[in-house]
């Protein structure tokens, strides 16, 4: 399967090219959709020097959100799945194949990498994660099983892997940390199963650029309740 790598980029200037090394570096057929999200730090230089065959660079302005970075490339793939990529290095793209398996076996349409399961099925704590994150995203992944019927450990993870028509199927309206929430119950409100599979994740501080705060849980929060009402 051909796959389309989103990357929505925000002031990662010390980040964002080892990331897009290791995207490149995983043998797999694919394209990279970088959007720079108005990047003030130098972003946009470095991602200048990046842009080439298989790398296609946007540039967005002013900065709207994750979110608003997601919806402005998934029109632009052309794989047969699609991958948001944060450029933080939290995730490992050497692990896409893992991901890719349930979708090239038939087994699933969207398959998430969850961070709460260990290879072998246990639950676990994420690698460096603080407590206050690590029950917010215990909430959401409660009231996504709770309001829609799902069967997931992790509503918030970067990892979603999506058959691309299925994705592009979506209208999203979501801007900033918004888009897993309203992603994943729009998915489940169309009976479609989330996968799930272990992957790896070292979690960063706000210090070293996190940007997510606990506004953002809240949004999230919302936002699972407003799509389980709205018809």
């Amino acid at each position: 399967m051909r796959l389309s790598v989103i990357i929505p980029v925000y002031n990662e200037r010390d980040q964002v090219e080892a990331i897009l090394d290791r995207v490149l570096a995983v043998p797999l057929d694919k394209e990279v959709i970088v959007v720079d999200d108005g990047s003030t730090d130098g972003t946009d230089k470095v991602l200048a020097g990046l842009a080439g065959p298989g790398v296609q660079v946007i540039r967005q302005e002013p900065n709207q959100g994750k979110g608003a970075a997601i919806r402005r490339a998934i029109p632009l793939a052309t794989g047969d799945a699609v991958i948001i990529q944060d450029a933080d290095g939290e995730y490992a793209p050497e692990e896409y194949g893992l991901l890719l398996a349930p979708l090239e076996s038939g087994e699933a349409e969207v398959v998430y990498g969850t961070r709460f399961l260990s290879p072998l099925g246990q639950r676990r704590w994420p690698e460096g994660m603080k407590f206050p994150n690590y029950l917010i995203n215990r909430i959401l992944a409660f009231m996504a099983n709770v309001l829609y019927r799902g069967r997931i450990t992790d509503e918030a993870t970067c990892y979603k892997l999506f058959r691309r028509e299925l994705l592009q199927s979506i209208p999203l309206e979501c801007k900033r940390f918004e888009f897993c929430p309203e992603v994943t119950a729009k998915v489940l409100r169309r009976g479609v199963r989330i996968h799930e599979v272990p992957i790896s994740y070292h979690a960063r501080t706000a210090r070293e650029g996190k940007k997510i705060n606990w506004r953002d849980g809240v949004q999230a929060i919302w936002t699972l309740l407003k799509y389980r009402f709205r018809r």
